[in-house]
């Protein structure tokens, strides 16, 4: 872990190393391309090995909910490989992990039949909630619910070597899941050891957040993936718009499919693991706005709480008949979303709302603190454009436009809690604040109108150097 930051200190020309490489997502992405023109190219190929006839004769290209599911598989397993053979994250001390301490089987054992418990009944109790919510059981999660269905069994019969293996080399294998299992058992299997509340609350902040995000990414997966492997990108070349939206829907892909693997994948021997969840209850409820079942009625089209689409018809419409604008205004869209998708590639395996996994500092990173938010944000005001409106309100149009602002706001507060759980977790992170605060492309001349706005002085704040090195 680096040192804090200090005023004594030489400024760097540099912000602090990233804790993932730029191979990792790089290779994830070659991964997921590579599935996809399989899928894509699948009758070429079914006839080259002469399966042209009966069953895969049927099946067209690959494009059905189980071809996306199978493209996580071709997502991260290059992006694993690269974390172990290349940058050999499973050495580093941040996962806790100490390879050359084996300890006795019968010493592990007992603590892993512990945490076995404390695991398993974590997931019987999210499984009770996913049964409980209704709607789990509608629309596109009827498909992440028979996907978790069928891999509950398969889950709990891997953990068991997992979990015993891995607790042989653990430093501490009394972790937040042994210190649940410890509670649930009530000592009679641990003897006079007491389990740690603390643990236990952030063994559950990271099972929540994985339990609410997970099922919601895997229900978004197949929709995309469909539009892309069935798109014929010559044919709708000719016109702009629809080329465009099929640009942006495979960033978007892109970004769903790296996305997933990054909620799924938190093990730690990857150093993926989820160090913390956001202990802020402004920080969750800012972040829960934003995804179902909350963001429905609150979020959205019309009769929305802050809807923004009021009489809009976005900018397809308003560029229509002049080719040359509707190219110009579909490149800002399509850049805007690979920004997007970018900051999504580069978290690797990483990628996780409302969590603390490492530091990032490299990619879309180097320019602004929070380049997803911030492409998202602008991608709305360009593609919506909700100040103009086809039923000539201006109220409508003004209306369109506070609540677009409102929902910009909500972001703002989802990166403000996002920063203060990061600053109180690493110094890195604070380092990292600091000096996109001086010399991030974006961030840095926000920072100066900020201060010049407020009156305050070029200093730093306290907050960004106030931790102990770790």
């Amino acid at each position: 872990m680096s040192a804090p930051y200090s005023p004594d200190r030489p400024a760097r020309s540099a912000p602090p190393p990233s804790d993932v490489s730029a191979g990792v997502g790089l290779v994830g992405l070659a991964g997921l391309f590579a599935w996809i023109a399989f899928c894509r190219s699948y009758p070429e190929i079914a006839e080259v090995l002469g399966f042209s006839g009966g069953f895969a004769a049927s099946r067209g290209v690959l494009s059905g909910p189980y071809a996306a599911l199978a493209a996580m598989l071709f997502t991260a397993l290059p992006m694993g490989l690269w974390s172990v053979l290349v940058d050999k994250v499973h050495r580093r001390p941040s996962t806790g992990i100490d390879w050359s301490l084996r300890r006795p089987l019968a010493e592990s054992l007992p603590i892993s039949v512990v945490k076995l418990s404390g695991l398993w009944a974590t997931w019987a109790l999210l499984a009770a909630f996913y049964g409980l919510a209704r709607w789990y059981w509608n629309g596109s999660y009827l498909f992440a619910m028979e996907v978790l269905t069928f891999a509950a069994v398969p889950l709990v019969a891997l953990s068991i070597p997992y979990v015993i293996w891995l607790d042989r080399h653990l430093i501490e294998p009394r972790d937040g899941t042994w210190q649940f299992g410890a509670f649930l058992l009530g000592g009679g299997v641990i003897g006079r050891e007491t389990w740690d509340g603390v643990q236990i609350a952030k063994h559950w902040q990271a099972w929540i957040i994985k339990g609410f995000f997970g099922a919601f990414m895997i229900s978004i997966l197949p929709g995309g993936f469909a539009q892309v492997v069935e798109a014929d990108p010559a044919q709708l070349f000719g016109n702009p718009v629809q080329f465009v939206m099929l640009l942006v829907t495979l960033l978007f892909v892109i970004d769903v499919q790296i996305g997933t693997v990054g909620y799924l994948l938190t093990l730690r021997p990857l150093d993926s693991h989820i160090r913390s969840g956001n202990p802020l209850v402004a920080g969750w409820l800012a972040a829960l706005l934003c995804y179902p079942p909350f963001v429905w009625g609150i979020i959205g089209p019309d009769n929305q709480v802050l809807s923004y689409e009021t009489g809009t018809a976005g900018w397809a419409h308003w560029f229509a008949g002049n080719d040359t604008l509707l190219w110009g205004w579909g490149a800002l869209l399509v850049g805007l979303t690979a920004i997007y998708a970018w900051a999504t590639v580069v978290f690797g395996i990483r990628f996780s709302n409302l969590t603390y996994r490492g530091v990032l500092t490299h990619g879309p990173y180097r320019f602004t603190r929070h380049p997803a938010y911030l492409s998202k944000n602008l991608f709305w005001w360009a593609s919506v454009m909700p100040f103009l409106v086809t039923n000539g309100s201006v109220a409508d149009g003004l209306r369109n436009t506070f609540f677009l602002l409102v929902v910009n706001g909500i972001y703002y507060w989802r990166a403000h809690t996002e920063e203060t759980h990061l600053l109180a977790e690493d110094p890195k992170y604070a380092e990292y604040h600091a000096w996109m605060a001086d010399h991030g492309l974006i961030t840095a001349p926000l920072t100066r109108l900020a201060r010049l706005l407020t009156g305050r002085g070029p200093e730093r704040s306290p907050a960004t150097h106030a931790f102990p090195a770790e």
